[in-house]
């Protein structure tokens, strides 16, 4: 059962759910996004995306191989460092909030990348 989470958070296991060896990952979270939110913009926003693709790119999500699968540096290093910290002190962070405070030192405003990477630990989906 899933746990609760946010759009981007449910669009990230959508995609992993449907992701398959012949739907890259950028396909599978396109398609997760077209069903599990109905404002185009938000099917497109970058920054949940490119997280997710990031986590995809460096093997930490369960089933999805390491790859080439986005141009985002900064989304992908953040993603990166939360999964780390996760990983240091898991039930520190049960909030998206709190663990992008520790991430950006509260110089920038979240954009739903923990979200999805919350998304994917606490439902188990992170190497």
């Amino acid at each position: 059962m899933m746990k609760k989470t946010n759009k981007y958070g449910e669009t990230a296991i959508k995609a992993v759910e449907i992701y398959t060896t012949t739907l890259c990952p950028k396909e599978a979270w396109k398609q997760a996004a077209k069903e599990k939110m109905s404002s185009p913009s938000a099917q497109v926003k970058g920054c949940p995306k490119s997280a997710f693709l990031g986590l995809c790119e460096t093997g930490f999500v369960k089933g999805i191989p390491k790859g080439n699968y986005t141009l985002s540096k900064k989304n992908k290093t953040y993603a990166i460092d939360a999964i780390n910290i996760l990983k240091e002190k898991k039930d520190t962070y049960s909030s998206a909030i709190k663990l992008w405070e520790v991430i950006s030192n509260n110089t920038i405003s979240h954009n739903s990348q923990m979200d999805v990477v919350l998304a994917l630990w606490n439902n188990k989906l992170i190497n």
